[in-house]
């Protein structure tokens, strides 16, 4: 089964990559913009459950992507967690942390570390963070998606301002 999964997490993820790769990056990294369907992608959980982006249509998304080498993911991940996933997830806020280039052992060490509960999950080798950004693009990102699966609002690094209205943008799309 879990073969299965990574199997099919590779298909979608070189599937819509090469769609991506003719795509110049803006000043941010991003190969994504705003108004345009989020790139769909399958991959694992650290609790070792499927996630398929597409499956949650119908629900506000963000996907946070980190890696415990980061700096600045370390300091706005306690952020997410406080004043993000904590206060909305039961407003039904899907969030997933998406790890980039590390294996999974690393990656719950990295959740247990950072005092994270919202889930993470593995991109070992970085495909679904190239669907979103280049591939030589800083890691600190986090990427909204409305109901439709539309991407809504796009961050980079990590900036207080920014980061207020992101949550703004969250708590709206909630209330729609």
């Amino acid at each position: 089964m879990l073969k299965s999964i990574i199997a099919a997490t590779i298909i979608l993820c070189s599937c819509a990559s090469k769609s991506n790769k003719n795509t110049e990056p803006d000043n941010r990294g991003y190969i994504v913009k705003v108004g345009q369907m989020a790139p769909d992608f399958t991959t694992i959980l650290t609790d070792n459950t499927s996630f398929t982006l597409s499956d949650n249509r119908g629900k506000v998304v963000m996907l946070q992507f980190t890696a415990s080498w980061c700096g600045v993911c370390r300091k706005e991940m306690p952020h997410i967690e406080k004043d993000i996933w904590l206060p909305l997830k039961d407003k039904g806020l899907v969030l997933v942390g998406v790890d980039r280039g590390e294996p999974i052992d690393k990656v719950i060490d990295f959740a247990k570390n950072m005092g994270t509960t919202y889930p993470l999950a593995l991109d070992e080798k970085s495909e679904i963070f190239e669907l979103y950004a280049h591939k030589s693009a800083g890691v600190t990102r986090n990427v909204i998606i409305d109901r439709d699966g539309k991407i809504v609002f796009l961050t980079r690094l990590f900036d207080e301002e920014e980061f207020k209205q992101m949550i703004e943008v969250i708590e709206n799309l909630l209330e729609e």
